[in-house]
């Protein structure tokens, strides 16, 4: 039957095409100024749709980040080799991540949405502990691994937000050596130096 509305019906090709629309929806316009209707406009399809795939925005953040919004698992690339180059390894791939036009501008939408919604947080932290920090501390010597995975990837997220959401200066305008010699130590140290844990 033809569909008379000029909208797409649902299929898997309309529900990617719904996805790419919320991932540039969540990128322009963060999570706060992102909507099911302007969603499903960009997409073409009726609002109903996007909420039969996706259940609501919540739902369509979380497919969003899992369908490639959120390019971290690209740091699973420098998990193999040798520990002690680790940090500067985490560094450098964290940093050209951020400079890339497309995954900066995914990066930065998404971690100012989960700093202005706790659902947006909620599905973000889930989503850095499954795919980011638990094959981190797999990878590491010793005990603490968990917790040594939290502490570098929460130096990588505030190092993040702080230059490349909030530009704060003069971390915003540092090359990228000058900021992997300053950093790259701290995350190392995170990662297989001695910690004052009781």
């Amino acid at each position: 039957m033809e569909n008379k509305t000029g909208r797409r019906p649902g299929s898997p090709q309309t529900r990617e095409a719904i996805l790419d629309a919320a991932i540039e929806a969540f990128t322009q316009a963060g999570y706060a100024g992102t909507t099911i209707r302007g969603v499903a406009r960009t997409a073409e399809v009726d609002p109903a749709l996007v909420m039969h795939f996706f259940g609501n925005k919540d739902g369509l953040f979380d497919a969003a980040i899992r369908s490639g919004g959120l390019p971290l698992r690209e740091l699973g690339d420098v998990l193999e080799g040798d520990v002690d180059g680790l940090g500067e390894r985490l560094m450098r791939r964290y940093l050209s991540l951020w400079e890339h036009p497309e995954h900066g501008a995914r990066l930065r939408a998404i971690l100012s949405s989960a700093a202005s919604s706790p659902a947006a947080a909620a599905m973000l932290t889930e989503f850095l502990t499954n795919e980011v920090l638990q094959p981190l501390a797999e990878q590491l010597r010793g005990g603490e691994a968990e917790t040594r995975g939290i502490l570098a990837g929460s130096q990588l997220i505030g190092l993040g937000f702080a230059r490349y959401v909030l530009k704060v200066p003069p971390l915003a305008s540092l090359d990228h050596d000058q900021l992997v010699a300053c950093v790259a130590p701290v995350i190392q140290r995170y990662l297989t130096g001695d910690l004052p844990l009781v």
